[in-house]
């Protein structure tokens, strides 16, 4: 992983961008819309994904793997926090004195003269992001967008539109969202994460406090999650619509029904109750429903139209995402990798499976999570009927000694539902063989556990 450094100074014109890891939701979508703007796009990654073939099809010349014979010659190169400090492209950029920047330079490079509205959290970004685009676009607006996912009513992660607004999914992970000139600040929840880079929950909240601080215009924060709530604390002369269960509320979410395939739900704002039905299960997507509600009343939208526009979203890539069904068994993906998410996607999946039985195949996300939260992700994942856990997906960690997917796997109580499979080629025939008609598969975690899900359906099959 390496240091960003923030301190290089963001060319006033790209030029021709090289992106070092092009692929990843964030980077292709800043790629996406510098090759609208005319710029010349490079890159390179280490799979030939979806995202790379839409991007060649724009008009990027992209590499498959790292090598500095890949790097050509532009004039800024972009990469991500999870590059190897070893990478060769970036070695070579910088021994050649290119500018160097941090995709959330780009992004900010790309913002800098629109209202940006930015949506931050440790989960549920991508949904809340993606909710408040569907309403603008519903409410005749034309915001610019970048998010961390596609959304999939759209079939785009990205878009430059003609509006003043510019809708932006702003990464925790590294502090790196505090480099946005943020006009509306959306914070969906403060839980714990991220703690291999800030060190502390205190520390980690902080961040979100200076964050927060930073909106021009106004925040929208969660008034049910603590952290959240100690957040609020730390604004001052600060205008915040709060939003959630809690009394006093600015957004009050009320009779939630999660119970089927579709959440339903009502608002209470100013004093008027506005009800909806969403396109996508989960009662923590009520709650993103109701952030994103409570950023476009805050900008003065009508609040039934707000409602009626957000409750047409139908969802974003890898999020309880259906790839297919063979031998009656459906097979979703999800991206959930930390214990809240894991329960919150698990307890979505369950409501929709209904009398069938749900099975997860978890690959757990970074060493320094698995040891610090082995046994809170045992305890989420243990909702599910069988679980079974691969090894870890490094990412830009390097390995542990003692540290596997084991000590979640160790930690489950019900040891007859949780199957450690660290050989990922074994991992297909042993979920298909727990289940039956009318269950359930999600693959589940961010890292390249998707890739999975074609092997599964064939496994089903035989």
């Amino acid at each position: 992983m390496i240091k960003p450094d923030f301190t290089q100074q963001v060319p006033e014109d790209l030029g021709t961008v090289h992106f070092v890891g092009i692929g990843g939701s964030g980077m292709s979508g800043i790629a996406r819309i510098l090759l609208g703007m005319g710029h010349k796009v490079t890159g390179s990654d280490l799979r030939d994904t979806d995202a790379v073939a839409t991007l060649r099809e724009l008009g990027a010349e992209i590499f498959i793997g790292h090598d500095a014979a890949h790097l050509g010659n532009p004039d800024t190169v972009v990469v991500t926090s999870a590059l190897w400090p070893t990478n060769p492209e970036y070695l070579l950029a910088k021994e050649r004195g290119i500018p160097v920047i941090h995709r959330s330079q780009a992004l900010a490079y790309l913002t800098s003269k629109r209202r940006v509205i930015a949506v931050a959290g440790a989960h549920g970004k991508t949904t809340s992001t993606g909710m408040i685009i569907t309403g603008l676009l519903g409410l005749g607006e034309d915001p610019s967008f970048v998010n961390g996912g596609v959304i999939a009513s759209l079939n785009a992660s990205s878009a430059s539109g003609s509006g003043d607004l510019f809708v932006i999914e702003a990464d925790e992970s590294d502090g790196s969202f505090l480099h946005y000139d943020t006009a509306i600040a959306l914070i969906t929840n403060v839980d714990a994460d991220h703690l291999d880079h800030y060190g502390s929950e205190e520390a980690f909240e902080a961040e979100f406090g200076r964050f927060a601080q930073g909106a021009r215009e106004f925040v929208a924060i969660s008034s049910d999650d603590p952290g959240a709530v100690r957040v609020g604390k730390l604004l001052t002369d600060k205008r915040i619509l709060s939003f959630g269960r809690a009394s006093g509320s600015t957004v009050q979410l009320i009779d939630v029904d999660a119970s089927g395939a579709q959440v339903s739900f009502g608002l209470v704002y100013e004093g008027s109750t506005h009800r909806a039905k969403l396109r996508v299960p989960g009662e923590h997507n009520a709650i993103n429903a109701a952030g994103a509600f409570a950023v476009l009343v805050g900008l003065g939208f009508d609040a039934a139209k707000s409602l009626a526009a957000i409750a047409n979203f139908g969802g974003t890539e890898r999020r309880f995402e259906l790839h297919g069904e063979n031998r009656g068994v459906k097979v979703y993906d999800d991206f959930a990798h930390h214990p809240t998410e894991v329960s919150a996607a698990i307890k979505a999946a369950r409501a929709v499976v209904g009398d069938g039985h749900l099975i997860t195949v978890f690959q757990p996300h970074l060493y320094s999570r698995t040891r610090l939260m082995a046994k809170e992700f045992a305890e989420a994942l243990s909702a599910s009927d069988q679980v079974v856990v691969l090894d870890i997906y490094a990412a830009r960690e390097d390995p542990e000694p003692g540290v596997t997917g084991a000590l979640v796997s160790d930690a489950f109580k019900n040891q007859a539902q949780v199957h450690y499979v660290p050989v990922w080629d074994d991992v297909p025939a042993v979920a298909a063989g727990l289940a039956k008609p009318g269950d359930f598969i999600m693959t589940m975690g961010c890292g390249d556990i998707y890739r999975m899900v074609p092997a599964l359906l064939d496994a089903l099959e035989g």
